[in-house]
């Protein structure tokens, strides 16, 4: 269990494993086999392979877990555990072989046990009672060092320090039993103007753009995967985004425009971009809150007599969207049912067949009197980006051969040569000019956590300096409004995923004043303040200047400048922001919360 644990800290924590490891893991350990020693009589030895099994997997799973996302594991993760098997490609992916080693001692003795004579001997040898005192003395002492770990850290806020000060299992129980309740806001304390008064947010008496895009469709495109570093790269005179920067050049742009999904990444942030609302504190926002009755986009526009419709090729089980949807008000869905298995890639029809039958239907949709708003999701840029070759359109010089960097970089070639298909029909049947466009990506691609030290190197010379979590979570927004009054731009400014629909809602010229909402027009606010959930520490978030990562609490927290720019004492993100960014988190959760329930209301 030791060499376990050691393995274990070797992939997830900056400093490695020390001898602290010892005193950290080890008494939890003792605590387990203590307890079967004095309670169990008969079946000892089936109780110690069953903990050795228990304990060994929860190691396995906390390596793999923080592997991707970045973060510990815990039981609540495990209402995700039937999204796996969709996905099992991108686990299998992170899997570094010598993981598999952690399991050798299991393998190795459930196999002896099957050896007739072996598995008696071991079974007598496990039937003598172990002295009362000893295992009693051992148990208060372990307890004491297990109680010693967890207590003066149960107030830190950045998981990852909380588990290497209180040890992995001993964490992982932790979190099992202090169950926190959150202390919600009471719903008459929650209002728009609280809201943008901690978000410091000055309302435009005169907003640029107002109404700009007014009367006109609205096609969202989700773009699986897309960070911000393929805007404008190419790789030894090979551009790899042609279609994208194409629309970057003629177009708004927003360059420090960041990722606010958790635990159900593309379904996040479908919950994040049509509610303006933060993701929840645990879980999936599909699992959490599809049963609530959400204030959203889709039903602020079929107030103004729009057609809503939503595109994914996946099944509509996947992660709970036909709740989602019916939360959120969208008219309808098109799903795998749809779409059909023709041209499939991981698990459903490629971005080709998606934008190919989608067309048809948004003409079909343009020809009725009134506008309409469509959500077209794409998805064959999926991790682990291992497509068919077919559509493997670029090759790459080979130093990026067998990577996932390089792998990344292909599969999101083939979106943009999809997405330019798709542009190009959109234009040729009359639909592109009378249409609000809104691009942007969907989650990170590329986890730090997920590269070795080869696949960094290759980041390293793409940025010209170290990758660093600042643009792990960097996606693309770019807003095409084809009105002559919206001269293309490159926009400095800090936006995150909730802003879209301000935005969005400011461009159409609907008011938001009934309905609450997170997020700010971003062509009409400059200052922003973006807290940050799952993928980063708890109390971490953006500021207009930098990314903030919290430690045990602000004081030890680290800070990242923005998309690698220059930083100085005098732009860090303050204390008070980071206070600001938790109060954020806290009015969001307690007003979801004290909504209605939709099933309820159909009872």
């Amino acid at each position: 269990m030791l060499l376990k644990s050691y393995l274990a800290w070797m992939v997830i924590f900056e400093g490695g494993p020390s001898w602290t490891t010892l005193l950290k893991e080890i008494p939890f350990v003792l605590i387990v086999y203590c307890l079967i020693e004095w309670f169990a009589s008969k079946r000892k030895l089936l109780y110690y392979l069953i903990a050795n099994l228990t304990m060994t997997s929860i190691l396995f799973a906390v390596i793999m877990y923080y592997k991707y996302y970045g973060v510990i594991v815990t039981y609540f993760a495990l209402a995700q555990v039937n999204q796996v098997t969709a996905v099992k490609n991108s686990v299998f992916s992170l899997m570094d072989p010598y993981f598999l080693f952690i399991y050798t001692d299991v393998v190795i003795l459930m196999f002896l046990m099957f050896r007739k004579n072996k598995a008696v001997e071991w079974k007598n040898s496990f039937k003598r009672k172990m002295n009362t005192r000893l295992v009693v003395g051992l148990l208060t002492v372990s307890l004491a060092i297990c109680l010693f770990n967890v207590l003066p850290n149960r107030a830190s806020m950045n998981e990852i320090v909380k588990a290497e000060q209180m040890g992995i299992l001993s964490y992982e129980a932790y979190t099992i039993f202090s169950n926190k309740e959150i202390d919600y806001v009471d719903p008459d304390q929650i209002s728009q103007e609280k809201i943008n008064t901690v978000k410091k947010t000055e309302p435009s008496a005169v907003p640029v753009l107002q109404g700009t895009a007014s009367g006109k469709n609205l096609i969202v495109l989700q773009m699986e995967s897309m960070q911000n570093f393929l805007v404008g790269l190419s790789i030894e005179g090979q551009e790899i985004m042609p279609n994208l920067n194409k629309l970057v050049k003629e177009n708004s742009y927003f360059k420090h425009f960041y990722q606010q999904v958790g635990q159900g990444n593309t379904s996040d942030a479908e919950f994040v971009v049509n509610t303006s609302l933060y993701i929840p504190p645990r879980g999936a926002a599909t699992q959490m809150y599809a049963g609530k009755e959400l204030p959203s986009l889709p039903k602020l526009l079929k107030s103004h007599g729009y057609d809503t419709a939503t595109f994914h090729t996946n099944v509509v089980e996947f992660w709970n969207r036909g709740e989602l949807y019916k939360a959120i008000g969208f008219d309808r869905y098109y799903d795998a049912e749809f779409f059909g298995t023709e041209d499939t890639v991981f698990f459903g029809a490629s971005d080709e067949m998606l934008y190919k039958k989608t067309i048809d239907e948004l003409e079909r949709m343009d020809k009725n009197d009134n506008p309409f708003y469509a959500q077209v999701i794409s998805m064959t840029a999926h991790h682990p980006y291992t497509i068919p070759d077919n559509k493997r359109l670029i090759k790459l010089p080979e130093r990026f051969d067998n990577t996932l960097v390089g792998d990344y970089i292909v599969s999101q070639n083939y979106a943009d040569h999809a997405l330019g298909k798709f542009i190009e029909d959109l234009k040729a049947r009359g639909i592109w000019d009378n249409s609000l466009i809104v691009l942007y990506g969907d989650h990170l691609g590329l986890p730090i956590y997920s590269l070795d030290r080869h696949e960094k190197d290759l980041m390293a010379e793409i940025y010209s300096r170290e990758y660093t979590y600042t643009d792990m979570i960097n996606i693309p927004l770019v807003i095409v409004n084809p009105d002559k009054t919206a001269q293309p731009a490159e926009y400095e400014q800090l936006g995150g995923q909730v802003d879209v629909l301000p935005t969005v809602a400011n461009l159409l010229g609907m008011s938001l004043d009934d309905q609450v909402h997170f997020g700010q027009d971003l062509f009409n606010q400059t200052y922003n303040i973006l807290p940050q959930r799952y993928y980063l520490p708890s109390g971490s978030f953006l500021s207009s200047q930098e990314l903030f990562m919290s430690g045990s609490g602000f004081e030890d927290g680290k800070h990242y400048p923005l998309a690698g720019d220059g930083n100085n004492d005098e732009n860090k993100a303050t204390e008070d922001e980071f206070e600001r960014a938790l109060e954020l988190l806290n009015l969001s959760d307690s007003y979801v919360n004290h909504l209605p329930n939709w099933k309820k209301e159909q009872k």
